[in-house]
């Protein structure tokens, strides 16, 4: 036929080493890697690190077919050195930059951070506070599960059950700026109790939040939840047992997904979890849709737990009298002076907090002589399932990649912090 190219058989003798470029082309995939995967004609895909929906990760995958064999991490494009730049702020200063990894959850990130100077210093947080600590952990919790959801949404090509949690998210975000002020990263939990008091107003607003809050999630479970396509796609994949979810350090929801009921509010309790009823949600599956209705269970008893704060939070004060010189008035008055002069004695303090995904570790060095740190470490709950992520992409279709992702709540700028 005129027009049409001629097509000719070429003869390609593909050699059994590959070429050298190769070595500089997988930066980041051991050489061993490579090879295994040049001699059995496997594909080696990239995915990201475009942002999917996420934030910025790169997933190198070996496939056979379009079956996951072995899937490598390789984070670190949103690292921001926080750590570093802990040891060149006060104390006080660190609170803004170390509660910014998980956006929504800053609360709980605040409270990890702040414990550890009060446990230093041998602060004791009244009442009332503790009861305020909660409540903004547990907004946060509730915020950062329906951030997820949305995401998850989107990894399946689901737009409006991205939307509904989305709008319920905004609800969380309106109780957060009227208790701190500001949407996100509030900065609001400070060594000896909080910024200020929340006003009985204020505290019935929320109520009536997480009441329509309630009614809104009765919706998207019909529209989302309980969908045969969302549950067909989650359903039986990503499969992490008891085991291998002990194994690879899994924490959070996403371990007790798998059938291990631990959570630090009970194990190593703080502030006043002792003093509430919830129940802790476990699965048995494993899988990525028993990871995601974990979590709708975890908002239906945070919701518990913020109405119960409303109803039995205490009369008193909001900081502790370890403060010295307090000054309510004046932002810029003695009692942030006296917080600019926290020096924490020489040692090292660590604690436990249960993030919104999963156990996060703060840990203090100090040398006794500065009001700076001298050496801070913090561990995220994505850093820590990072590994069991990997994983459980293991013998899955490359289709059902975002699906998993989405079911593990991964949020790259918290692990790379």
């Amino acid at each position: 036929m005129t027009g049409m190219k001629e097509v000719r058989e070429m003869s390609i003798e593909v050699p059994v080493e590959p070429p050298a470029e190769y070595e500089s082309l997988f930066i980041p995939v051991p050489k061993e890697f490579v090879e295994d995967a040049y001699r059995k004609d496997d594909f080696i895909v990239f995915i990201g690190p475009q942002h999917p929906g996420s934030g910025h990760m790169r997933i190198i995958v070996r496939l056979k077919g379009d079956f996951i064999v072995e899937a490598i991490p390789d984070p670190g494009y949103v690292h921001r050195s926080m750590e570093k730049l802990a040891e060149n702020r006060l104390y006080v200063q660190n609170i803004p930059l170390l509660e910014r990894p998980a956006i929504m959850d800053f609360g709980n990130y605040n409270l990890g951070y702040v414990r550890v100077i009060e446990e230093a210093l041998d602060i004791e947080v009244p009442e009332r506070a503790q009861y305020l600590r909660v409540l903004l952990a547990e907004l946060g919790r509730i915020g950062t599960h329906l951030y997820d959801a949305g995401i998850l949404a989107v990894f399946m090509g689901h737009t409006t059950g991205f939307m509904w949690p989305f709008a319920v998210r905004e609800f969380i975000v309106e109780a957060l700026t009227h208790i701190t002020g500001a949407r996100i990263t509030g900065s609001f939990i400070i060594p000896g109790g909080v910024r200020r008091d929340v006003d009985e107003k204020v505290l019935r607003m929320i109520g009536r939040i997480i009441f329509t809050i309630e009614n809104r999630l009765e919706k998207f479970e019909r529209v989302f939840i309980r969908n045969p396509t969302v549950v067909a796609r989650l359903k039986d994949v990503g499969v992490l047992t008891r085991e291998e979810a002990i194994k690879y350090g899994v924490v959070g929801p996403f371990l007790r997904a798998s059938g291990v009921e631990y959570d630090v509010r009970r194990v190593e309790s703080y502030e006043v979890y002792d003093d509430l009823d919830f129940e802790i949600p476990v699965g048995d599956d494993g899988d990525g849709y028993t990871r995601f209705l974990v979590r709708v269970e975890e908002i239906a008893q945070s919701m518990s737990i913020i109405r119960q704060v409303i109803d039995r939070i205490p009369e008193g004060d909001v900081i502790s009298s370890d403060i010295e010189a307090i000054s309510r008035n004046d932002i810029r008055g003695s009692f942030y002076d006296a917080l600019a002069k926290i020096t924490l004695p020489a040692g090292e303090y660590t604690t436990l907090t249960e993030a919104a995904r999963g156990t996060l570790l703060f840990s203090v060095l100090s040398d006794g002589a500065s009001n700076v740190p001298y050496r801070l470490r913090f561990v995220t709950p994505g850093w820590m399932y990072l590994k069991g992520f990997m994983e459980s992409l293991k013998g899955e279709r490359l289709a059902d990649l975002q699906a998993i992702y989405g079911s593990f709540g991964y949020f790259p700028p918290e692990a790379d912090r």
